[in-house]
């Protein structure tokens, strides 16, 4: 949040969902990636990003 508001503003015009993500968010991805349930993927790159580098 050190960035100026009308810079984050302008970051989030960019996001798809219309926000920045929350760190529950992120975690829920690693606390996955570390479980034994993942225990199959290797290699992969996930985008967590709400859609802001979709190609």
């Amino acid at each position: 949040m050190k960035i100026d508001e009308p810079i984050r503003n302008q970051i989030m015009e960019g996001i798809p969902v219309g926000r920045f993500g929350k760190p529950e968010e992120i975690a829920r991805t690693v606390s996955f990636l570390v479980a034994e349930d993942a225990g199959f993927i290797t290699g992969s790159n996930l985008a967590i990003n709400g859609g802001q580098h979709m190609s």
